[in-house]
């Protein structure tokens, strides 16, 4: 599943590509990935144009004049940009022609969507996602939050409204470097815990915007960009942790997760 960084990268790679050109026709194969009307979709987008491509935790967020396209990738979906003559794939679900180039979303498994909101429904739709993971989060904030859950603190982590943007790999990675035990409750963090998790995010996150994602399995981004930051993983997929510990391989939640129990605690 795409996480913050790796959605980051398709935003940055896209913008590139697609900005300030008008959207000539749209064509919908698979119906649910739309969660709007299909004319009422296609009648706010067409000759228009993206002026912006933002994000918010793991949602794409494409800006006409005066709408906004949000998108979420879920767990498979990528964006390319393909010749208006290219054959379509099977699992090209959305195309979008310009003058003389398309964007086209495939997604194997058909999980993602998309809805075309207004302007002013922006701040309406995202009310129940939390602050970006690599964003300056005041801790005491997600201390509150948190401080009565008798959950794992991985749980938590990647519960979207509380932080956005972390799925399974990084909260595994930001865990290590806070040196917390991702069993461990909510309840029993103290607010130094806290703080050293929302550092971590900030660092891993950041490094992993900079390394254009993760590429471990299907990952690649809009322009066949793979990831870098699996050079750089402590725990996830790894059997030895640098201090010479067996890594432990574990279900929490239905996820597999990765920690050490000598140095997480």
């Amino acid at each position: 599943m795409p996480e913050i960084a790796e959605v980051e990268t398709v935003r940055n790679v896209l913008k590139k590509q697609i900005l300030n050109k008008k959207i000539n026709d749209i064509k919908v194969i698979y119906n649910k990935i739309i969660e709007n009307n299909i004319n009422e979709f296609k009648e706010k987008l067409i000759n228009k144009r993206f002026i912006d491509i933002k994000r918010k935790g793991k949602y794409l967020i494409f800006e006409t004049d005066n709408n906004y396209l949000i998108s979420h990738l879920r767990m498979e979906g990528k964006y390319f940009v393909k010749d208006i003559n290219d054959k379509i794939d099977k699992h090209e679900h959305v195309i979008f022609y310009f003058d003389d180039f398309t964007l086209r979303y495939h997604d194997t498994r058909k999980f993602g969507r998309m809805k075309v909101i207004n302007h002013d429904m922006l701040n309406d739709y995202f009310k129940n996602v939390g602050p970006d993971a690599n964003s300056d989060i005041e801790p005491k904030i997600i201390y509150e939050k948190i401080k009565n859950k008798k959950i794992p603190i991985k749980k938590i982590l990647l519960d979207q409204s509380i932080i956005s943007g972390l799925g399974n790999i990084y909260a595994d990675e930001v865990l290590f470097h806070a040196r917390i035990n991702p069993f461990r409750l909510g309840s029993s963090l103290l607010l130094d815990d806290i703080k050293n998790i929302l550092e971590a995010s900030k660092k891993v996150i950041d490094k992993a915007i900079k390394c254009k994602g993760t590429t471990i399995r299907s990952y690649t981004s809009s322009l066949g960009v793979k990831g870098e930051y699996q050079k750089y993983l402590m725990v996830h997929t790894k059997e030895k942790c640098i201090c010479n510990n067996n890594i432990i391989k574990e279900k929490l939640g239905g996820r597999m997760t990765y920690y050490c129990s000598k140095c997480q605690k």
